[in-house]
């Protein structure tokens, strides 16, 4: 299983990664979780220690590694580096290992963001094609809001495009144009997941907004969420409400992809 998970800033992307890392890891599944965002904060949802966290390098900041496998220094625009360089060794050597789940952190690479040809943009790019195109492993890639990092040939393969959308104008409007981008590069699969609702009304705002997008489930808005994250601890093992949603959601998009 290969699920991208994206939506507007703030809305819970993270929560949901995180949790459905750990769901798939207890049915003893090896997971490769990627934190995408440039905003990282996937590692602390997963419940790693601050300390640990704190000390994982992003991939798009270890010079020594881009100038190895791309022949050029980093931050290099235009000039001559390799187009497929090595990365089948890259999660077992730097991932960062938690109860059956490996994490590697993107990093802040501004060109991944921005689509420059650069080396750490296509050291990223190579990375997150080989994750979903030629490991065995479930992979679960967080991302920020919109799609930028995926490419034709690696987005045609995801199984589960997840937008996720809270009660808000902003977030359903940013789930439109995250379809259309999807759409745009061969994505066949994506579901909408509700976050932070609080009740019937909400969940009817959402269903109106979304329109023809297949509605995968809902989560309630939980303080026991809230407290995991002011505590910089995993919602998995401190939100079980949250955890009960997420593992129907989980179950909902595995029976409309036919895999469960």
């Amino acid at each position: 299983m290969k699920i991208a998970v994206t939506g507007k800033g703030g809305v819970g992307k993270t929560t949901l990664s995180s949790v459905l890392g750990h769901l798939y890891a207890a049915e003893g599944k090896k997971v490769i979780e990627v934190d995408a965002d440039p905003d990282a904060n996937l590692a602390s949802a997963l419940g790693v220690p601050r300390q640990d966290a704190e000390k994982i390098r992003p991939i798009a900041e270890i010079g020594e590694l881009i100038e190895e496998r791309m022949g050029t220094k980093p931050g290099g625009m235009g000039g001559i580096f390799k187009l497929n360089p090595k990365v089948d060794d890259l999660p077992e050597g730097l991932g960062y290992r938690l109860d059956g789940i490996t994490l590697l952190i993107m990093g802040k690479s501004k060109a991944a963001s921005s689509g420059c040809y650069c080396p750490e943009n296509v050291l990223l790019r190579r990375l997150l094609r080989h994750l979903v195109v030629e490991r065995d492993e479930v992979v679960i890639v967080d991302m920020e809001a919109g799609i930028e990092h995926l490419t034709r040939g690696t987005a045609d393969s995801v199984d589960a495009f997840i937008v996720v959308v809270e009660p808000g104008q902003r977030s359903i409007q940013t789930a439109g144009v995250v379809k259309e981008l999807a759409k745009g590069l061969g994505v066949k699969n994506v579901f909408v997941v509700a976050n932070k609702v609080r009740g019937a009304e909400d969940l009817a705002f959402i269903k109106k907004g979304i329109g023809d997008m297949e509605l995968a489930g809902a989560i309630s808005f939980s303080d026991e969420v809230m407290e995991a994250d002011i505590r910089g601890a995993a919602p998995f093992g401190h939100a079980p409400r949250t955890v009960e949603e997420i593992r129907a959601i989980k179950a909902s998009i595995e029976k409309m992809l036919g895999a469960g």
